[in-house]
């Protein structure tokens, strides 16, 4: 087959305009001219794509109106591919692979990836996310190339960090825990009860001081979230983790005399990758999303 996309441009001009001297007229051809190059289209395909009728507009036939879709597609692809061309020729990254935590509150990061997909439409994006350790672990691996992560002292020097915001951390235990029906909690008697933290033990996350001698740790807020809900224990929370619907009417925030600062919210990569287009321009807007309350 020797047919081209110009032929196929004029077969769904004519088809949507119902006039081969409209598609003419717009395209700045003779009208003998668009007739041929679509009989053309019909000789290589080996079938008819229109009703030719003396005075009348022409008509798809049968098999014209099941290519008209085909064709179109075929158009639309190749307006992807150079789109992808010329976005690579200009720097532009072909996929952005994106890490974040689990517990990362979600609609800012969905509010950031909608406007990325309106601004880099050809960008192949790739979303993983982990408890605590594993976005580093997958930029360190060159797995990731932007990480999106609570902060904790133990980052390795390979990796650079922008600080975006923070997020309040609330004292909570479970609606059937001893301490649930107490309206002011003093470290004293938290001390007394199981406390749930964060592991590993030097993680140094906002919240990662042990108050007392009996401790279960995980590596998940939201693992530590289902474990207060079961009274096992209390512990400090992200705010947006305990407003989570599941945990609606199991979880019982304290009114306390200490709670751990802002649990901060950073954006990390290496330092020796170059950061392209996509990448600068997500991270701006993650960036304006994320700028909450305590960053």
């Amino acid at each position: 087959m020797q047919w081209n996309l110009e032929q196929l441009r004029l077969f769904v001009g004519v088809a949507e305009a119902r006039s081969f001297s409209a598609v003419a007229r717009r395209t700045g051809r003779a009208q003998s001219a668009v007739s041929s190059a679509v009989a053309l289209l019909e000789a290589d395909l080996g079938t008819l794509l229109f009703e030719r009728s003396s005075g009348r507009q022409p008509r798809l036939t049968l098999a014209g109106a099941a290519l008209l879709e085909e064709a179109r597609a075929v158009l639309r692809q190749c307006e992807r591919l150079e789109g992808r061309a010329l976005g690579l020729a200009r720097g532009e990254e072909a996929r952005l692979r994106l890490a974040l935590d689990e517990a990362m509150p979600y609609p800012p990061v969905l509010a950031s990836l909608r406007a990325l997909a309106e601004a880099f439409p050809s960008l192949e994006v790739q979303l993983a996310s982990g408890a605590q350790g594993d976005v580093a672990r997958k930029l360190l691996e060159r797995r990731a190339d932007l990480g999106l992560l609570f902060h904790h002292e133990q980052m390795p020097q390979a990796l650079e960090r922008q600080r975006l915001g923070a997020i309040e951390m609330v004292t909570v235990c479970g609606a059937g825990h001893p301490l649930a029906g107490e309206r002011q909690v003093d470290r004293q008697q938290l001390a007394c009860h199981r406390q749930l933290l964060m592991a590993p033990q030097d993680s140094r996350y906002a919240g990662g001081e042990q108050l007392g001698p009996s401790v279960w740790r995980a590596d998940s807020f939201y693992v530590m979230a289902e474990l207060v809900s079961r009274d096992l224990g209390w512990a400090w929370l992200p705010r947006h983790v305990v407003q989570y619907p599941t945990y609606q009417g199991l979880l019982v925030e304290l009114a306390s005399d200490w709670v751990p600062p802002p649990l901060v919210v950073e954006l990390v990569r290496r330092r020796d990758e170059a950061q392209g287009p996509a990448a600068r321009w997500l991270a701006d807007c993650l960036a304006r999303q994320l700028l909450v309350p305590g960053g």
